[in-house]
C-alpha cells in the first residue's frame, strides 16, 4: 500500500462526507450492540438448555428487544431522595458518550481510488490507538458517578470494587497497546492493521493477545469479572437504583462498549480487513472480514460468560497485578525484539 489519508480529505464536502458517515457508523455500532444482546440471550438459553426468547416475533423471539426497550422507556424513572441528582442522572451518559467517541477513530475497511488508498473512518489520528485508551478510561468515571450519585451502599461497593479492579487491569492493557505499536512501528490504528497483511499479530505475540483479551473482558465488566455487578453480594451492584429508561441506557453502554471492545481485538490483532490466505485471489470486501472478525469475538464474550463463574474480587486483584502485568511486561520485550527484526 502506498500510502493511506483520510476519506475524502481533499474533497470541499468533506466534513458533510464525515458527518453522514460518523452517523452511519454510529448506527451500525448502536445495531451491532443490539445484535449481541440477542445473540447472548438466545445462545445462553441453548448454552444452559433453556429455550430463550420465543414469544414475541416467532419461534426465534426476534422482537423480544422491541419489546423490552417498550417496557423500559414506558416504566416510571426513580431518582432516590438522597441521590446527587447530577452525578445520578450523567452517568449513563457519560457511559454512553465514552462508547461513541471510540466509534471515531475506528476504521472498517479501505477504498481504493484514482491510484489512492482511502482509510474508511469518521476520523484518522497518528495516535488513534492511545485515544482509544484514554477515552475508554471515562467508561470508568461513569461507574463511580453512578455509585457515589446513588447514595446507596451496595452501589457505593460496586463503585470502589471498579476503581480497584481497573487500577490493576488498565496497566496491563497498556503496556499490551504499546507492544502492538512497537511492532507495528505506529501508533494510528490503520497502519497497526497493514502491518498485519503478512502475519496477524494473535500469531507474532500470542501471549499479549491473551493478556488484552483477559484485561478487555475487566475493562467491559464481563464475566468472570463482573463484580461490580454480583447480584448475590450487591444487588445490582452500581445499578441498584436505577430504573426504566436509565437502567436501560447504563445497560446499553455495557454492550456498546463490548462491541467496540470486539472492533479493537479485531483490528489490532486478527489482522482488521485482511483476510485469510485460504481464499486466494477471490475478491471479499475488507468490510466482510471486519464484520465477520467481530461477530466471532463477540460470541467468545458470550461463550466465557456461559462457561465460567464470576472470580471474587480479591481473586481478581491478584490476576491483575501478580499474572498480567509480568506477563504484560514479557510481552513487551517480546515485541521489542520482534520489531527491531523486523525494521
Amino acid at each position: 500500500m502506498d500510502y493511506l489519508v483520510i476519506i475524502f480529505a481533499a474533497n470541499p464536502f468533506a466534513p458533510w462526507i464525515r458527518g453522514v458517515l460518523g452517523g452511519l457508523v454510529i448506527g451500525a455500532v448502536f445495531g451491532g450492540a443490539l445484535v449481541m444482546v440477542y445473540l447472548e440471550r438466545k445462545f445462553l438459553g441453548d448454552m444452559q438448555s433453556r429455550i430463550g426468547p420465543n414469544r414475541v416475533g416467532g419461534r426465534f423471539g426476534v422482537l423480544q428487544l422491541i419489546a423490552d426497550a417498550i417496557k423500559l422507556f414506558t416504566k416510571e424513572d426513580i431518582i432516590p431522595a438522597k441521590a446527587d441528582k447530577w452525578l445520578f442522572i450523567g452517568a449513563p451518559i457519560v457511559a454512553l458518550t465514552s462508547g461513541f467517541l471510540m466509534v471515531a477513530v475506528i476504521p472498517f475497511d479501505y477504498l481504493y481510488i484514482n491510484g489512492n488508498y482511502y482509510a474508511v473512518a469518521v476520523s484518522r489520528m497518528d495516535i488513534s490507538i492511545l485515544y482509544l485508551e484514554a477515552v475508554s478510561g471515562l467508561a470508568i468515571f461513569a461507574t463511580f458517578m453512578a455509585g457515589w450519585g446513588s447514595s446507596s451502599k451496595y452501589a457505593v461497593l460496586a463503585a470502589f470494587r471498579n476503581v480497584a479492579k481497573m487500577i490493576g487491569y488498565e496497566v496491563p492493557l497498556g503496556i499490551t497497546i504499546i507492544s502492538v505499536a512497537v511492532m507495528a512501528h505506529s501508533l494510528d490504528i490503520v497502519e497497526i492493521v497493514e502491518a498485519q497483511s503478512s502475519i496477524w499479530f494473535i500469531i507474532a505475540q500470542p501471549l499479549g493477545f491473551v493478556v488484552f483479551f483477559i484485561a478487555l473482558l475487566a475493562d467491559v465488566g464481563r464475566i468472570p469479572f463482573d463484580q461490580t455487578e454480583a447480584e448475590e453480594e450487591l444487588v445490582a451492584g452500581w445499578a441498584t437504583e436505577y430504573s426504566g429508561m436509565r437502567w436501560g441506557l447504563a445497560f446499553f453502554a455495557e454492550y456498546l462498549h463490548a462491541v467496540v471492545g470486539s472492533f479493537i481485538v479485531t483490528l489490532i490483532f486478527l489482522g482488521g480487513w485482511n483476510g485469510l490466505p485460504i481464499v486466494g485471489n477471490l475478491y471479499i470486501p475488507g468490510i466482510f472480514w471486519v464484520i465477520a472478525k467481530v461477530i466471532i469475538v463477540m460470541m467468545l464474550f458470550i461463550w466465557i460468560r456461559a462457561a465460567l463463574p464470576r472470580y471474587r474480587i480479591d481473586q481478581v486483584i491478584d490476576i491483575g497485578w501478580k499474572v498480567l502485568i509480568p506477563l504484560a511486561l514479557l510481552n513487551l520485550v517480546w515485541s521489542t525484539i520482534i520489531g527491531l527484526w523486523w525494521a
